[in-house]
């Protein structure tokens, strides 16, 4: 951000015209040399310092009120993003609909998302590590490779030996475990260490039921022999977080969502503008999420991407895929919708301000998107399945938000809505900070200037003003 707005924004003052297509770098001649080493301009002097600075800004308004009301020759031009919002604005609601069903049947796996962290058992075979785990697995039971550590605390007890004791043989005896081994006592003798060995292996929901059920049973167990004890180790903290990092995640899609619309309010000044946006984020994550549940969770087409095991998706994918995915969906959305209330500000009917924002803005999206899957993407080749499992996540994330969610129903939306789309009430119009970001003061400054402005000076060379077919060469 800070190298746009300060290096950006010094190498257009020396290139200005960089960033102007060649058709309009041709119709206007560049009038760089003459205003900065005092050039004479098409053979004629230069203007003083003081009157070409009014020169300039007054022809520099004007050109950004001719781009901002599409006064120019692109304004007729078509590409590839014009036939694509005029075949949207010509079935808005088919495209709807189809958008959003698609979105919603890839996420309804969402539903069943397990959250774990993925030990040794989900890497490749030709691991040392994967075969380890798997003679480990095959001589002592799968629960071998993650056993649940009790740490007891008999303090409180009077025979702490007996309480200890009694503690082993009763999660020995709960359902699921098919060993305990001996305690280990510290010096003092009140405190005191064992393993129980589930009969399922550490990432199996199995064993999360059975961590659950003997928490459960704890109370009755504490009771009846005046000793506490907690169920922990590498199994069981997998399990609590898992669980922590699922149920925060409901709070954080609210949170960023409604974030998102706030600052789209005072961006866009219309409601639903930025409720679409929230909406169409919210698909697009969902149906990722499904998406990644669908293939390393159930294994569908997992080995296309040479997925060899498929188990509980990463507890921290969720909050990776919802934070990075909400950035760029947000300036795909700001790229293409704010072109759109450009034009809608400027003049243009509702439909027709769709257009031009895909006129002008569909380029950059696809382009934007384009690079950012190529980038995931890279990652789906990893032998890591973490590594796979995120680049899959966030590369089809950026798929499904770029080409489904902005691309079709976005247009879709504000081809149904019109007008509508932005409308803003009133009280609220009064409350939001006022952000130009459609250039509407720009605009409306060279009227006020012209209403203003003194009389020309009498010693003005009137051969200085071009005339009305001579163009004008400015900084835009």
């Amino acid at each position: 951000m800070l190298i746009a707005l300060t290096l950006v924004r010094a190498f257009l003052g020396f290139w200005p015209n960089a960033v102007l297509s060649r058709r309009t770098r041709k119709g206007s001649e560049p009038d760089d040399k003459a205003e900065t080493r005092g050039r004479t301009l098409r053979g004629r002097r230069p203007l003083p310092r003081k009157k070409n600075s009014v020169a300039r800004s007054s022809a520099r308004a004007d050109v950004v009120v001719a781009l901002g009301s599409g006064e120019t020759d692109e304004k007729e031009r078509d590409n590839l993003g014009t036939r694509w919002a005029r075949f949207v604005l010509r079935r808005p609601l088919p495209v709807l609909i189809l958008g959003v069903l698609g979105l919603g049947g890839l996420a309804l796996p969402a539903t069943g998302l397990q959250l774990g962290m993925p030990g040794d058992e989900a890497k490749s075979t030709s691991t040392t590590e994967r075969r380890a785990y798997d003679a480990l697995a095959e001589g002592f039971g799968p629960g071998f490779n993650g056993p649940l550590t009790i740490v007891v605390d008999a303090k409180g007890s009077a025979d702490p030996k007996a309480a200890v004791s009694t503690i082993s043989e009763e999660i020995g005896a709960t359902k699921g475990i098919v060993s305990v081994s001996q305690a280990r006592f510290n010096e003092a003798g009140d405190t005191a260490v064992f393993m129980a060995t589930p009969s399922t292996s550490p990432t199996d929901e199995k064993t999360k039921t059975l961590v659950k059920t003997i928490r459960d049973e704890r109370p009755a167990i504490e009771s009846a022999t005046d000793a506490s004890f907690e169920v922990t180790g590498t199994t069981a903290l997998n399990i609590d977080m898992a669980e922590k990092v699922q149920a925060a995640l409901v709070p954080y899609l609210v949170v960023v969502v409604g974030l998102a619309v706030l600052l789209l309010l005072v961006v866009f000044r219309s409601l639903l503008v930025p409720l679409k946006a929230a909406l169409g984020f919210l698909l697009s994550v969902l149906a990722s999420i499904g998406v990644v549940v669908l293939v390393f969770q159930q294994g569908h087409g997992a080995e296309l991407l040479g997925a060899e095991t498929t188990g509980p998706i990463m507890s921290m994918m969720p909050i990776f895929l919802v934070g990075i995915v909400f950035g760029l969906a947000m300036d795909y959305e700001v790229f293409l919708v704010s072109r759109m209330r450009e034009a809608y500000t400027h003049g243009e009917a509702a439909r027709q301000a769709v257009v031009s924002g895909f006129r002008h803005s569909a380029r950059v999206v696809v382009a934007a998107a384009l690079i950012m899957i190529a980038v995931f993407a890279g990652f789906i080749g990893e032998s890591d399945s973490m590594i796979m499992m995120i680049g899959f996540g966030l590369a089809s994330a950026v798929l499904l938000d770029a080409f489904v969610v902005r691309m079709a129903i976005v247009p879709a939306v504000l081809a149904l809505l019109g007008d509508k789309a932005w409308w803003l009430p009133k009280w609220l119009d009064r409350f939001l900070p006022r952000v130009d970001v459609e250039g509407e003061a720009l605009s409306r400054r060279p009227a006020d200037a012209q209403s203003s402005a003194p009389a020309p000076a009498p010693d003005l060379d009137p051969d200085l003003d071009p005339t009305p077919d001579e163009p004008v060469g400015v900084r835009v």
